[in-house]
């Protein structure tokens, strides 16, 4: 999904994003040079880096200038660096659930190097991830690890209800809040904790990094179905395969449509191409990209009383650029 980074209206959001860049790769390293090759695997694979991003848009969301200074502190890029290794963490275990062959176009860490590997590496790299927030002082230490317990929790809501096609919408929106919207959320939080903003202020921008991921989540669910294999990297139709009925599947069993007579179980390639058809024809595809707006307009208010700064405008330029990629 090509998703706008809310760093655009930086004078050199470049440098901003290399300083990141150069601080990730330190934190992958280790003593143990098997350990730091696996750690880092994933790393030059690239990646929108959209979590630092709002980490540093959030912190200088009320800075007026766009420019490259001093006001871009160590400690704002650790907060970014902390989000992200969060992320690359939640990858790993995500791949070897999925049992993944590629991730970013590269071998996916379970496939190269075994599960047992793939599950260490991502709770080493949690553990940076909580190393470099225990830096920050203690707030931004337990804001992480209640966010890392969240996406845990999101993810056993989603895998409880694998294949159960009586998943519901409410069960759903659980589940992203939790897997995904949490840790945007906490971007925004992280940012603006580090960036000294007043308290009212700190809530408003995590309320929109909650929204963002809420949308961002529905965004992709959507693509999932509607893109080509060649958009996504990926079969299209995968959540179907793997049993993950998503809001469109949700919306489409609930009412009553014919297509509920081929899920619940696995698929081969012709059954999930015949019930992926059958979602993009229905009226759930529409439904479903009018809650993501919704969540996008959400974002908006939550942060419209707060100044046009480059920051606040690159942040309100991405979340409105969400719904971009679903126009065909």
């Amino acid at each position: 999904m090509a998703s706008l980074t809310p760093l655009q209206h930086r004078a050199n959001s470049s440098a901003d994003l290399d300083r990141v860049e150069s601080a990730l790769r330190d934190a992958a390293k280790t003593e143990d040079d098997f350990l730091t090759e696996v750690a880092s695997h994933l790393i030059p694979a690239g990646g929108k880096r959209l979590r630092p991003a709002f980490v540093i848009a959030s912190a200088l969301a009320l800075d007026p200038s766009g420019h490259i200074d001093e006001r871009l502190t160590e400690e704002m890029i650790r907060g970014g660096v902390a989000v992200e290794l969060v992320h690359l963490g939640s990858l790993y275990h995500d791949d070897v659930m999925d049992e993944a062959e590629t991730r970013r176009g590269i071998e996916a860490v379970n496939h190269r190097w075994g599960n047992l590997t793939a599950i260490l590496a991502g709770d080493f790299l949690l553990a940076k991830a909580s190393e470099l927030a225990a830096s920050l002082g203690t707030e931004v230490a337990e804001l992480l690890a209640a966010t890392i317990g969240r996406l845990c929790e999101g993810q056993v809501r989603e895998l409880q209800l694998i294949y159960d096609i009586g998943r519901s919408e409410e069960q759903y929106l659980q589940a992203i809040s939790g897997k995904t919207a949490e840790l945007y959320a906490t971007s925004c939080r992280i940012g603006a904790i580090v960036g000294g903003a007043d308290r009212s202020v700190v809530d408003q921008l995590t309320q929109f990094g909650h929204d963002y991921g809420m949308a961002f989540q529905v965004v992709d669910d959507v693509l999932d179905l509607i893109a080509t294999d060649e958009e996504l990297g990926k079969p299209s139709g995968n959540d179907l395969r793997e049993g993950v009925y998503t809001l469109p599947v949700i919306r489409m069993i609930e009412s009553g449509d014919a297509v509920v007579d081929l899920l619940g179980g696995p698929l081969d390639d012709a059954t999930r191409d015949l019930a992926r058809s059958a979602v993009v024809q229905g009226p759930e595809i529409e439904t479903s990209i009018a809650t993501a707006q919704e969540f996008v307009d959400s974002a908006l208010s939550s942060v419209s009383t707060l100044p046009d700064t480059p920051g606040l405008q690159g942040m309100r330029d991405a979340a409105t650029n969400l719904l971009t990629a679903l126009k065909r």
